[in-house]
């Protein structure tokens, strides 16, 4: 069943390291203040904004002309595997990460390439995923997290290295794949790796120089906060030192008030009976001082986390509409399955609203509604020597991929999978380091679908201030691995699915409006942007990581297609003003 799962993710390349230079003549200073109040026009860091909505307020596009929307530009990026990084404009240049330490500088008008950085693997590195999921910008220099553990400045006009810093230690087991976040002239970033006993941490580094600013433990050491929900004694009492906890994804910033939301991995290993205990923070929510990295204050989804149920993804800075007045809240349909509304101070504190399933989970007989706190149903508590079978599997309700709120409409659109369990049986695994340590063999984990499943992947349309659903819409043979892109005009744009497709939707109904069928299946965010008074939409193709690694299990037991062409392409649309329906009343069809 997961037995592919080495070979499909653990294999290794080597690059050469260097800078293609064709340097730029002119580049735009990217300020806190630009990063705080972005342009529409641009696209400066990975989920547009702070806040991370997924949003632009360009207007362009929209419902009457979207039919005429027409791939302008593409670049192949000559590399396969997952493409997880969205393209980063600013004032007309695109940089894309891909997978295997690669960047690429572009004319995001017209394709031409301006540089391309590559960087060597060490010798005898190996990692789980291959992929990165983005770039930061601050100051001259673009900010890219190379897979083994380095966090690299290159100048933006050049591509050349202006400095490199240790993040952590890849013969460990951790790797990186998040995008950077830059806030205040700092560059933070965290690792993966939680299933080789990775203990988690999220670093913060000077931009200008490459010297190591602040450290921030995920699971604490005994003293400190938060370590009394780890065991003190017996076999387990240095639980804490490979509890996982890793912050592999980037988190959200509340530039107003100065506060860092970030979400934090799941529980090392898998097994929570190998850790009694809460195990703060793991799958949680914390909130940060970007100055020191020091916490304010957190959220635990669920206690001693025994699902792989990560919580990497923070929740989304929105405001809600109470009695005539808007009062600060965060909203996030996390990887157990259940859909949280949170509340959040000007200081950073966060507390709990409500929770409710976005998607079966069979784990969950009840949430405290003052706290949130969940009680657990024990069939669904996988133990050491003792199975367990849950719903959702591993891969949740809702995977890395962005979820996108819409301030116009009001509504969360949320990429989703539902109807998919696992069971699996734990065993001690004592750490070796640098080889996987989750207390169970992959070859006995199993995914369960019922033969007779009508959907697994969709989008949901969640009305934030209601928290019910509006709409949604399921794909019957496929999986959902996309993020998702809102637009000021109530479209979303989304690909995420097997049969390649490129899709955009009317965001209040649901109603398909467009598509296009790309190089490969698409599991990067869209983003849009602006030049010369136009709009564009771009997205990066290409199939891979687990997407690839699921599609291949359901393919051998559920007849699936198997074989989803890989190779990264990026894509760029806009309006076709000849097809426009202003211009001619009926546009032809954009699939192709």
């Amino acid at each position: 069943m997961i037995k592919t799962l080495s070979a499909a993710l653990l294999g290794s390349v080597l690059v050469p390291a260097l800078a293609v230079a064709a340097p730029l003549k002119t580049y735009s200073t990217v300020t806190q203040e630009r990063l705080s109040n972005p342009e529409p026009e641009n696209w400066l860091m990975a989920k547009g904004n702070y806040a991370g909505w997924s949003y632009t307020p360009l207007d362009q596009v929209n419902a009457g002309n979207v039919k005429s929307l027409r791939p302008v530009w593409s670049y192949s990026t000559g590399v396969t595997s997952g493409h997880e990084a969205p393209p980063i404009v600013n004032n007309g240049v695109m940089y894309v990460a891909t997978p295997y330490n690669q960047v690429i500088a572009m004319d995001a008008k017209t394709g031409e390439s301006v540089w391309r950085y590559k960087r060597d693997f060490p010798e005898g590195f190996s990692a789980f995923h291959y992929t990165n999921r983005g770039v930061a910008l601050w100051g001259d220099k673009v900010y890219v997290a190379g897979l083994d553990c380095r966090l690299v400045a290159l100048d933006a006009k050049t591509g050349k290295v202006a400095w490199e810093a240790e993040v952590c230690d890849w013969t460990q087991g951790a790797y990186i794949t998040s995008a950077p976040v830059a806030v205040n002239g700092k560059i933070m970033i965290g690792p993966s790796g939680g299933e080789f006993g990775v203990r988690g941490f999220l670093k913060a580094f000077d931009a200008e120089t490459g010297k190591e600013d602040w450290t921030f433990w995920a699971v604490p050491a005994p003293g400190q906060p938060g370590s009394e929900t780890w065991p003190k004694e017996g076999r387990w009492k240095d639980a804490w030192k490979i509890g996982g906890g890793t912050m592999w994804m980037p988190g959200n910033y509340d530039a107003k008030n100065g506060v860092l939301y970030w979400g934090v991995g799941n529980g090392s290993p898998w097994l929570g009976d190998q850790r009694p205990g809460d195990n703060l923070y793991v799958a949680s929510v914390v909130a940060l001082n970007p100055a020191d990295g020091t916490i304010k204050s957190h959220f635990q989804y669920h206690w001693n986390d025994s699902w792989d149920w990560a919580a990497m993804n923070a929740p989304t800075l929105i405001e809600l509409d109470r009695d005539g007045k808007k009062v600060p809240a965060m909203i996030s349909a996390q990887r157990n399955g259940y859909l949280y509304r949170l509340g959040r101070t000007d200081g950073g504190q966060i507390s709990f609203l409500d929770a409710r399933p976005f998607v079966k989970n069979t784990v969950f007989s009840s949430v405290d509604p003052k706290t949130g706190r969940p009680t657990y149903n024990q069939a669904g508590v996988p133990g050491t020597g003792r199975a367990g079978t849950y719903c959702p599997s591993v891969w949740g309700g809702k995977d890395w991929p962005y979820e996108s709120f819409n301030p116009k409409t009001g509504m969360l659109y949320v990429p989703f999978n539902d109807n998919h369990c696992m069971t699996y049986e734990g065993k001690v695994q004592e750490r070796v380091p640098g080889q996987w340590s989750a207390g169970v063999d992959i070859t006995d984990i199993k995914l369960l679908i019922d033969k007779d499943v009508k959907y697994i992947g969709g989008i949901q349309a969640i009305d934030v201030n209601t928290n019910k659903e509006v709409w949604r819409d399921t794909y019957a043979k496929s999986w959902m691995w996309g993020s998702i892109l809102s637009t000021a005009t109530d479209l979303i744009f989304t690909g995420g699915t097997s049969d390649r497709m490129f899709r955009a939707y009317d965001a209040k109904s649901g109603k398909e409006l467009w598509s296009f069928k790309t190089n490969s299946g698409i599991i990067s965010p869209p983003i849009s942007y602006a030049i010369d008074g136009k709009q564009y939409i771009a997205v990066v193709s290409g199939w891979g990581v687990d997407s690839a690694l699921v599609q291949g299990i359901m393919a051998d037991e559920h007849g699936w297609e198997k074989d989803i062409p890989q190779g990264g392409t990026v894509w760029v649309f806009a309006v076709d003003d000849e097809k426009a329906p202003e211009k001619r009343a009926e546009a032809g069809s954009s699939t192709r």
